[in-house]
């Protein structure tokens, strides 16, 4: 009996997950009512009903995201800064391949982030810091940014081509590995806010560098912009003297989510087929079709599309998941035979002890293999940009955002005192 209960609480602990959305649906209530400092206070005052102890990552990404559309940029950007830091430290304990993620599985470990959520952290800190008035610290954050995607290409050669080598050790039969090649490196956001943020400092030079480098990630990754290059980016460096240049970004929908594929596969000729569960990202469905300006003086003009985070969030995590899916295949083969050497013990001794521990392992091999479904849930799915030149001044500006059928989503309003020097920017969210 004791030892049927020992395996029910290991099987109990191992299917321990994080909680699911429908937790979160009270702030997800208040986003759609564009109600940001409720969304974030909801989720601190219940900080340990959404989190574990290793989702503390999680929680200064969701947390970092929602302070920062409420307006609480230096919050923002300092549970964001903590954010980074335990991606930094996550990954480099993940080089080392904890043991226990091998026993059990990835959701027993620290959540190390993804590739997309650590790029993108750059991104709004730069943002945060704009609407702080510290220019210098923002650059700072955009030359981070640029830092990382020269980076992500190389990122996990090492870890892939150690568990390929511990596969063949072992004979385990694995494909060979299945991405792409195409490598994103270049994130046009994180260039249009270089290019933006540099003129607003007056380094002409570094903003026509940026401007350049914007365009050519639209040729050079076309698998993830493959749609026109906004037309308002030819106007960004040609303001007229005592004009002014009024910059508005949008953003709209939700980053994607995981959902788990199960998967049975061969692993070797000495073995029979083992379960594996991997994660998938899933991208959301968002309500917002079209976003239009209009300003107090008559102007008015749609935001276009500049980037689709949602392509990159699933772009980037094609190169991770074939770290996952060796890892999984290992962790199979050494569960699968743990309970093919149990079951062999059972047969030869006929006892009870060692039936039912062979037993208990199968069950255990089967409900331990869990897909780390962790991922942020606050980042924006597109950004949207656009621009016009006016006449220097205070501005009254209306942000509609609208659905396929042109049905109003949201209104939002700005004033803005619009200055011929300097940088005049506008950020708008709409979640739904």
């Amino acid at each position: 009996m004791k030892v049927l209960t020992s395996i029910a609480i290991i099987v109990l602990v191992c299917s321990c997950a994080s909680v699911g959305p429908q937790a979160f649906s009270g702030i997800d209530d208040a986003l759609n009512r564009g109600d940001y400092r409720a969304g974030a206070a909801l989720l601190e005052r219940n900080r340990s009903s959404y989190y574990r102890n290793n989702d503390t990552l999680l929680y200064y990404l969701d947390r970092g995201m929602l302070e920062h559309y409420a307006g609480n940029y230096a919050e923002s950007a300092s549970l964001l800064q903590n954010a980074e830091r335990s991606i930094e430290n996550a990954f480099t304990k993940s080089i080392s391949m904890e043991i226990s993620s091998y026993i059990i599985n990835d959701t027993v470990k620290e959540y190390d982030g993804e590739d997309y959520e650590d790029i993108y952290i750059n991104a709004f800190n730069a943002l945060s810091y704009y609407h702080s008035n510290s220019m210098e610290k923002a650059l700072v954050e955009i030359r981070r940014m640029s830092t990382k995607l020269e980076q992500l290409s190389v990122k996990y050669d090492g870890l892939i081509n150690n568990l390929q080598r511990s596969a063949r050790d072992s004979e385990v039969d694995i494909p060979p590995d299945s991405y792409s090649g195409k490598e994103f490196n270049n994130s046009v956001f994180g260039r249009y806010l270089g290019m933006l943020f540099y003129r607003g400092a007056g380094r002409s030079d570094d903003a026509r560098i940026d401007s350049t480098q914007l365009k050519r990630a639209f040729t050079n990754a076309p698998h993830i912009y493959n749609f026109p290059l906004p037309s308002s980016i030819n106007d960004e460096l040609t303001i007229p003297a005592g004009m002014a240049r009024l910059n508005v970004i949008g953003f709209a929908g939700l980053s994607p989510q995981k959902s788990e594929e199960t998967l049975r596969i061969p692993v070797s000729r000495s073995m029979n087929y083992v379960k594996i569960a991997l994660p998938v990202m899933k991208k959301r469905r968002s309500e917002i079709a079209r976003i239009e300006v209009l300003l107090n003086n008559g102007t008015r003009f749609n935001l276009e599309l500049l980037e689709n985070i949602g392509d990159v969030a699933v772009e980037t995590f094609r190169k991770k998941s074939h770290v996952i899916y060796l890892k999984s295949v290992m962790r199979a083969v050494i569960k699968g035979i743990g309970t093919e050497t149990l079951r062999k013990t059972a047969e030869q001794k006929g006892d009870t002890l060692s039936q039912v521990l062979s037993f208990g392992s199968q069950v255990f091999t089967e409900l331990s293999e869990q897909a780390d479904l962790r991922v942020s849930r606050y980042f924006p799915d597109k950004v949207y940009v656009g621009g016009c030149t006016v006449r220097p001044g205070t501005y009254f500006a209306t942000i509609n955002y609208y659905s396929p059928g042109g049905r109003l989503i949201q209104s939002e309003s700005k004033t803005l005192n619009v200055q011929a020097q300097g940088l005049n920017l506008i950020e708008s969210v709409c979640l739904r």
